[in-house]
């Protein structure tokens, strides 16, 4: 297949309340429709052809294998006794290697794995839960190969990633009646679900390498009101409100590059169901914002364990399940809710952050927007998407983590020739009518 030819995962309807479009390119998420209310919305940004992520860099791609920003040069480092050096490559400024480097993760092929092609990364209890077919329906497996040398990072590396629609499970929907002025109940529209797994294949040889993935997922859950047809109405997140579990935000650099970290209460950072656009800084958001102290399920797992492991059971149970049967699942770290369209997204993740971007860097004269978000889905026509238009939430560990010295020995996103990286993040998609006028 085609690396942009869309891998389309459902849920089990004929009008199904979540579906995603994901590219072999950049194991992009290219649509995430979303039914509710008789209405479809795609809730996150960017081309209205596949091939348009070539140029619009960074839209709701995987990246790796090192998210966000390091400072270019040769790093020494050393975890369980093995040591390794990379050579950071640059491709922003002057001094920063950004996403892993000049050819990320998000710029090549990953390959759709089929019974033929199986996966290697997730153990057979977990395999239990999932059926792999050359042509998947609610959920997929992607695999790319990184040979040992690729963007100055030490090891040849596999990856792993499943992505993942999951039904919502049963619940009663009560209508309001004419006159009714109780408040409207929210209900359950299904999750989506990245688990990525990585490992170094260097046969007998010790090695360490840093890895740190993220989806660079943008949302706009009003993007396709019918307001935003023709542009009668600015497409903003500004009327979004935004919840995140943290009280301290990564301190940067003039190149952005981290430096320590500063206390977010009282100050714009302080996303406490707070709306996107109250205290909005003149240059917008562009920050990692560290998570309270939380149960995190663990981001690696011991080769001599890895047969045991089911880290998946827990990962794909309907969100509205019991409580007690949480288990392997961290608590929610992050909300984003729009009242306007009435949608909620819920995230929960075994990473130590998330970087909120508020897509400060967008240029409507550049790239293209989709026909649903009320754009032409033509390049370069004028009409592509405004600074402050979508929020991106990517969810992985901190900054460059492995050059901070506090981090020895912890979470210091390096993984060992005996470890598989485990990563996760979910999205629990709500909805709760809105209000009318």
């Amino acid at each position: 297949m085609s690396e942009f030819d869309p891998v389309l995962l459902t849920l089990p309807s004929l009008t199904p309340s979540l579906a995603l479009e994901v590219l072999p390119y950049g194991l992009t998420l290219h649509r995430l429709f979303v039914q509710a209310d008789g209405r479809t919305h795609d809730i996150v940004i960017g081309p209205e052809s596949p091939e348009g992520h070539t140029t619009q860099k960074y839209t709701n791609t995987v990246i790796g294998r090192y998210s966000n920003r390091l400072p270019v040069g040769t790093h020494k480092f050393e975890r369980n006794g093995i040591t390794s050096e990379m050579t950071a490559i640059l491709n922003e400024g002057t001094r920063v290697s950004l996403h892993g480097g000049p050819v990320g993760f998000d710029s090549l092929p990953w390959t759709l794995l089929t019974p033929e092609n199986p996966p290697t990364l997730f153990s057979a209890k977990e395999l239990a839960h999932l059926t792999i077919t050359s042509s998947p329906s609610s959920h997929a497996v992607f695999r790319l190969v990184s040979a040992d040398g690729d963007q100055g990072f030490p090891g040849k590396l596999i990856t792993e990633a499943l992505v993942a629609v999951i039904e919502p499970g049963a619940q009663e929907r009560k209508y309001r009646k004419p006159g009714d002025t109780a408040e409207n109940e929210e209900y359950d529209l299904g999750s989506v679900v990245f688990v990525y797994r990585a490992k170094l294949d260097e046969g007998d040889k010790k090695v360490v390498t840093p890895v740190n993935l993220t989806q660079h997922w943008g949302f706009n859950l009003d993007g396709s009101q019918r307001e935003h047809q023709g542009g009668a109405e600015p497409l903003s997140v500004k009327g979004h409100t935004l919840t995140i579990k943290s009280d301290r935000i990564v301190k940067r650099d003039a190149d952005s590059l981290a430096i320590g970290f500063t206390p977010s209460a009282g100050t714009p950072h302080e996303h406490a169901a707070k709306l996107i656009g109250e205290q909005y800084p003149a240059s917008g958001y562009d920050d990692y914002y560290v998570f309270l102290p939380y149960e995190k399920v663990p981001t690696r797992i011991p080769l001599a364990s890895f047969a045991e492991v089911d880290l998946l059971k827990d990962v794909l149970r309907p969100s509205n399940g019991p409580a007690a049967t949480k288990g392997d699942r961290s608590s929610p770290v992050a909300e984003l809710v729009s009242g306007k369209s009435g949608l909620k997204l819920v995230f929960d993740t075994n990473q130590g952050g998330v970087m909120f971007y508020s897509y400060s860097g967008a240029n409507p004269l550049t790239g293209a927007r989709k026909k649903i978000h009320g754009g032409s889905g033509i390049k370069d026509k004028g009409d592509s998407y405004v600074p402050g238009s979508a929020a991106f939430l990517e969810f992985h560990d901190p900054l460059a983590a492995f050059l901070d010295p506090a981090n020895k020995d912890k979470e210091d996103t390096l993984l060992t020739s005996d470890e598989i990286y485990h990563n996760y993040v979910r999205c629990d998609v709500r909805f709760k009518e809105p209000k009318r006028d």
